[in-house]
């Protein structure tokens, strides 16, 4: 643990935020790169200082950066510019000599197998095994801009430590924070639109899941290994799964999301079915069977090994507690589908 180290949180929200309380609890010195003077000011009142840009404010990440000891990037998994803007001025502090801690969100989308829900998968990924992940497509989402990160790590060498967080289905929900997951609520808005509860294809794919406390808990015990490692050990292997051990097929989880309505008295049958390809527009678009019909399977060996294990509520406990309950308080909802960079 290095208290009053300088910490810069590009996209302190569902899983930012999060890690950001963490860190001002420890001493770190901590500032969140936020879209909205709204956000500035919740994270000011989180203890942090607050620096308003968009993440293509890429001379203002670069800047922040080289200001900074330790970045965190979980805005999202598919900005590449923001992410080399940090990269740029990781290697500028390299060159004035000063070292570097990085660490980027990614996501276990890079495993997707094509699935389209028709199908349960064995194949489990394990983030001790590096090359199975080389392996990948350099066409998976995500992939490209994990591969530039790991490429100006190469070129940047041990002055940085950089390493790529690759979390799967996130659940979970922190009161004081009031922020929601993707899939989940998604999903739930769209069985409240249509009255039904739905699944991809056959609903049989399977994804590893994690709740956001354990997650950011993660990110933490990551970041205080980093803070002691030689760099040689993130040159050899950047990644890190992070999971619960209970992997979920999406027919599961609609299960769970129709039953819960039905319970609140909101739809008529809680049994849920396919949901017909011309209503992906109220999903996720073209990127619907990507992004609910998947499989993807990780182990988090590298976590475990370094004494971290999750303990918070299941996703359906969650669920039934405080994800259901909050979608149900919005009002006047229009929904249109999930209109932010979910691939």
């Amino acid at each position: 643990m290095s208290p009053g180290k300088t910490v810069l949180i590009v996209g302190p929200g569902f899983i930012g935020w999060n890690i950001l309380d963490r860190l001002v609890s420890e001493n770190y010195n901590v500032t969140g790169l936020v879209r909205r003077s709204a956000q500035a000011q919740q994270i000011q009142l989180s203890g942090a200082k607050a620096v308003v840009g968009s993440l293509d404010d890429t001379a203002l990440i670069k800047t922040q950066t080289t200001a900074h000891d330790i970045i965190f990037h979980t805005a999202t998994a598919d900005h590449q510019p923001s992410a080399e803007a940090i990269c740029a001025g990781v290697a500028e502090r390299a060159a004035q000599g000063k070292s570097t801690i990085y660490i980027h969100t990614s996501g276990t989308g890079v495993l997707d197998d094509g699935a389209q829900g028709d199908f349960e998968s064995d194949k489990i990924y394990r983030d001790d095994e590096r090359d199975e992940i080389d392996a990948l497509p350099d066409s998976a989402p995500h992939r490209q801009i994990d591969l530039a990160i790991v490429k100006a790590h190469r070129e940047i060498g041990d002055k940085a430590k950089i390493a790529i967080m690759i979390p799967p289905l996130i659940y979970g929900y922190n009161p004081s924070h009031r922020r929601l997951s993707i899939q989940i609520p998604t999903l739930t808005r769209f069985a409240l639109k249509h009255g039904f509860a739905g699944y991809v294809g056959k609903g049989l794919a399977v994804e590893s899941q994690i709740n956001v406390l354990d997650l950011a808990r993660a990110y933490v015990v990551l970041l205080h290994h980093m803070e002691s490692a030689p760099a040689d050990e993130f040159l050899k292997n950047p990644y890190f799964f992070c999971e619960n051990c209970h992997d979920t097929s999406w027919k599961t989880v609609a299960e769970m999301i129709g039953s819960g309505l039905h319970k609140a008295g909101k739809i008529q049958d809680p049994t849920p079915r396919t949901i017909p390809k011309d209503l992906y527009g109220d999903l996720f678009g073209d990127d619907t069977g990507a992004v609910i019909g998947l499989n993807s399977r990780s182990r988090a060996v590298r976590l475990r090994q370094l004494g971290w294990e999750p303990k918070e509520r299941s996703m359906h406990e969650t669920y039934e507690m405080f994800e259901l309950p909050e979608i149900l308080k919005e009002q006047g909802l229009d929904f249109q589908g999930y209109q932010g960079v979910a691939a």
